[in-house]
């Protein structure tokens, strides 16, 4: 039914107006006690076998929302209702921004994909934390805050930039994501350098423990799946040495796979196209870090087997975007179900214990 009504009318509209007007549905229905309860039974069904356990918080499961769909925290309980076990709200700039020109966002339906440039438009740091400040939770679930730089801050001062956003998001966050990954902002992957890197981490966490003096709130950093092998290793190594709490991996890419559609159009890809790279990432991440750091995997995860396959690489935590955009709300519901069967039929007794199973496979 959803794949016929967004053939017949989501790909005959602008893919940032349909964005809006299915979130905005979204929004409404948890809105309304009734429809919401009835809409999260069918919609969110627990599994009591994949209930998960990271940065020493409690959720349902492994699958997440990466940031980018809800960017303004305008939605999370919607987002939870159609079954993600934890919600990344951003990516939340210091100061509010329009973001790039319109248009920036395509759907490459052939490819499964999308490529947006929609350079962090969002309403600002200062907004947001009055937003989640002002939250009355109607399900319970992970909430994590992804920042990045304001595009009019010059890259020298981007770390400053990045600290007046953690000190006001960090008291709302059970977890906090430094994105230095994103293509659509001129110079933030430069961040990714580990010269560049260790200051502004270092900042980030300081900022965070001033906010929030009564508890830790973990602190992780965002990659690029764009990075060479040996500068994953040094991020790897950075994050141990720092004692960050865990890496995402990965964030879209710029690359172009040979026949793909839409090739000549900017901006960071997502979907299926970018599942080997990131996969392969985090394979090289857990070899690097082992259970030392938590790792979240992303990018081109479309069904359970996808899912399971990051899982036994190395993920504690799985997200999703894409995906959610072409399997529609059912989505979520159909990987749990899934990932909860492979469970079941596999060595594992808990998910837990599948966390990197294959790349501690001796040889």
């Amino acid at each position: 039914m959803y794949t016929f009504f967004f053939r017949l009318v989501f790909t005959r509209m602008d893919p940032e107006r349909a964005h809006h007007l299915a979130f905005r549905w979204i929004r409404r229905a948890a809105r309304i006690p009734v429809l919401r309860t009835f809409a999260a039974a069918v919609l969110a069904p627990r599994h009591k076998e994949l209930r998960t356990e990271a940065f020493g918080l409690r959720m349902h499961g492994p699958l997440g929302l990466a940031a980018g769909f809800d960017k303004n925290a305008v939605a999370i309980d919607g987002m939870a209702m159609m079954g993600f076990d934890h919600v990344e709200i951003g990516t939340v700039t210091g100061e509010a921004q329009p973001g790039n020109p319109k248009k920036r966002l395509f759907r490459l339906v052939a490819d499964r994909a999308l490529i947006n440039r929609m350079g962090f438009n969002n309403d600002g740091s200062l907004a947001v934390a009055a937003r989640l400040a002002a939250r009355e939770p109607v399900f319970r679930t992970v909430v994590g805050v992804n920042i990045g730089k304001t595009k009019a801050v010059p890259e020298a001062e981007a770390a400053g930039d990045y600290v007046k956003s953690a000190e006001r998001l960090a008291p709302y966050a059970d977890y906090l994501v430094v994105n230095v990954s994103s293509p659509n902002t001129p110079g933030l992957r430069n961040l990714q350098a580990t010269e560049a890197l260790r200051p502004l981490l270092t900042a980030v966490r300081e900022a965070a423990d001033r906010a929030v003096p009564a508890r830790r709130v973990p602190l992780l950093v965002k990659i690029a799946p764009d990075l060479a092998d040996e500068d994953v290793d040094a991020v790897a190594d950075l994050a141990v040495e720092l004692g960050l709490d865990g890496i995402i991996a990965t964030n879209t890419t710029i690359a172009r796979e040979a026949g793909a559609s839409l090739t000549g159009e900017t901006g960071g890809l997502s979907g299926a196209p970018l599942k080997k790279r990131s996969l392969e990432v985090l394979r090289r991440l857990y070899a690097r870090v082992g259970d030392r750091i938590t790792l979240v995997g992303v990018g081109g995860i479309e069904s359970a087997e996808d899912a399971w396959q990051r899982i036994l690489a190395g993920a504690t935590l799985v997200q999703g975007y894409s995906a959610f955009i072409y399997e529609g709300p059912f989505w979520s519901r159909s990987l749990h179900k899934g990932l909860a069967a492979r469970l079941r039929t596999s060595p594992y007794a808990t998910l837990a214990d599948a966390v990197g199973a294959d790349v501690r496979k001796p040889a």
